[in-house]
């Protein structure tokens, strides 16, 4: 026997028609580099969102192909993210800091026609031009007066396309299951991989990240995504805020500019903000050096790396914040865990709490954990049996685009494997131990990067730590520390070193520790730990 309820569509046109009926007024902020401050409503974002959805069709485009982004976080993007996918189109964002020559392979891949692009990006699409032959056409994201030189062809102005077009436009009525948009992994182990989200999952996982135990944004709060557009959807934040109404802030391309976030955080009265460590690093530098504090911001969702327990210590301590620390991939849209404190365990010590909370969190409803042995048996969830971390779930990729199950990360019983290697705790919140690929085996032990790398992180005169492993005769390998030191600060390497005395087993300590200028990051801001290795492939330890 069925259930007698309607079977309406979740789409992400649904999410545009909700938020110009319930909340229109509301106010999305942008920086962009032709208007320093950019603000409008929900309800003109959806008109000129509609608008776009009109150009697509008279230039030609039709259901199922792909309309590519190469730009920041700001109000048109927002526009391409709703007119490209809510006409049935795949929005296809592409991430500014990969290789040219990834960039060159993710276009053709996907079979991009058309690239709405950022005029900040335009050097870098003229110099790959002639190997993206079957791009149509490029759509500078800017007015006529701020239209730059280009050598690209068939260039076509934003505003200018828009400004012939009606704001009226007929949503299409979609199967929930139609692709929606399309984002490419970073590719570091081989050629990036696609994947392709649907409305369905889209809807669920914004619902999802809507609950109060994941970012719980409100009609009440303000979020700043500082978090890239081009990078997972910018972790639902475009959707989910409209959903419930939420003011917007997006930064632009000042999304590493501690001082302009914290000024647009203070001036805006942004409430909730999202983004990776690095970002809210420049963050606290900046408000270390001019002695501010963070008066308005009372949360930030955290992933894209650990985050180290002095910087959950310093943002709730000196600045009343609470860091929330989730975790995800591409291939999970990207939530899978989020960090906050159950019931029953309101009465830990300040210490215990900071213990807790540099967890990667404990799993949501929609998305399955477990973790396995190398024989692919279920390990128990005791806070001490480790292995690799799979998931499943309504959002979680069931495969690549055009791999057709030859990506190899999917068991025979549907759970992805995530590359992670966790242990579960009894309360169900998951540590991320190491990458399978970054974990360094020592004398056939497992040394946990991720660990000793927090561990330093926690030494006042370090503003950045990575731990890779090198070359070792007796032990195959050992720990190597690489140490960037915060500004005015000085540390050696013995006093590095003695900072791991009881914090750590003896036998993990790092063997060596390296001094740096900066250390290498991806645009998501995670440490480029296949450089690193690249760079010091050829370092020896002392004696």
């Amino acid at each position: 026997m069925k259930g007698l309820m309607m079977d309406t569509q979740l789409l992400i046109s649904s999410i545009a028609q909700h938020a110009e009926k319930f909340h229109g007024d509301r106010e999305i902020v942008s920086v962009t580099a032709d208007n320093p401050r950019h603000r409008y409503t929900f309800r003109e974002a959806i008109g000129r969102a509609k608008k776009l959805a009109n150009a697509l069709e008279r230039l030609g485009v039709k259901q199922g192909d792909r309309v590519a982004s190469l730009a920041w976080n700001d109000y048109r993007h927002l526009e391409i993210y709703y007119g490209v996918s809510g006409s049935g189109y795949v929005c296809h964002t592409i991430n500014p800091r990969l290789f040219p020559e990834q960039i060159v392979f993710i276009i053709n891949h996907a079979e991009d026609r058309f690239i709405c692009v950022d005029v900040m990006f335009v050097p870098l699409l003229e110099a790959v031009a002639d190997k993206i032959p079957n791009v149509e056409g490029f759509i500078i994201l800017t007015d006529e007066a701020h239209m730059p030189e280009t050598s690209l062809p068939n260039v076509m102005c934003y505003e200018t396309l828009l400004a012939a077009e009606s704001s009226e436009f007929d949503w299409p009525e979609l199967d929930e299951r139609s692709a929606s948009a399309l984002c490419y992994t970073s590719g570091t182990t081989g050629n990036p991989k696609g994947v392709l989200y649907d409305h369905r999952s889209t809807i669920l996982h914004a619902y999802a990240t809507l609950s109060i135990d994941v970012a719980g944004v409100s009609s009440r709060d303000v979020a700043m995504p500082v978090v890239p557009f081009f990078h997972v959807n910018a972790w639902g934040v475009p959707y989910s805020a409209l959903m419930a109404g939420t003011k917007l802030v997006l930064p632009g391309p000042k999304m590493g500019d501690g001082e302009a976030l914290y000024e647009l955080i203070e001036s805006e009265d942004v409430t909730k903000a999202f983004g990776v460590p690095t970002v809210w690093l420049s963050l606290l530098q900046y408000t270390e050096k001019t002695g501010k504090r963070l008066e308005k911001l009372e949360q930030s969702l955290v992933g894209g790396a650990a985050v180290p327990r002095a910087m959950i210590e310093v943002f709730r301590d000196k600045h009343g914040v609470e860091l929330r620390q989730g975790w995800g991939m591409t291939e999970t849209s990207p939530i899978g865990t989020v960090n906050t404190i159950k019931a029953g365990l309101e009465d830990l010590s300040k210490d215990e709490q900071l213990d807790l909370a540099t967890k990667a969190g404990r799993g949501i409803f929609g998305c399955e954990l477990r973790i396995v042995d190398d024989n692919g048996g279920e390990l128990p969830w005791d806070g001490e049996a480790f292995g690799a971390l799979q998931v499943r779930g309504p959002w979680v990729c069931s495969d690549y685009f055009k791999l057709e199950g030859s990506g190899g990360t999917h068991t025979d019983d549907g759970w992805f494997e995530t590359g992670d290697v966790a242990t579960i705790d009894p309360q169900g919140y998951v540590a991320i131990t190491d990458r399978t690929k970054d974990v360094i085996k020592s004398g056939g032990e497992w040394i946990s990067s991720i660990e000793l790398e927090n561990t330093a992180m926690g030494h006042p005169a370090v503003a950045e730590a990575a731990v890779i492993g090198v070359a070792h005769p007796k032990w195959t390998e050992r720990p190597l520390l690489v140490v960037v030191r915060s500004e005015g600060e000085d540390v050696s390497k013995e006093e590095m070193l003695a900072y791991f005395d009881g914090k750590v087993a003896t036998w993990w300590v790092p063997s060596d520790v390296v001094f740096v200028d900066e250390l290498p990051h991806t645009a998501t801001g995670k440490v480029k730990k296949i450089e690193l290795r690249k760079q010091f492939a050829e370092y020896r330890l002392p004696g």
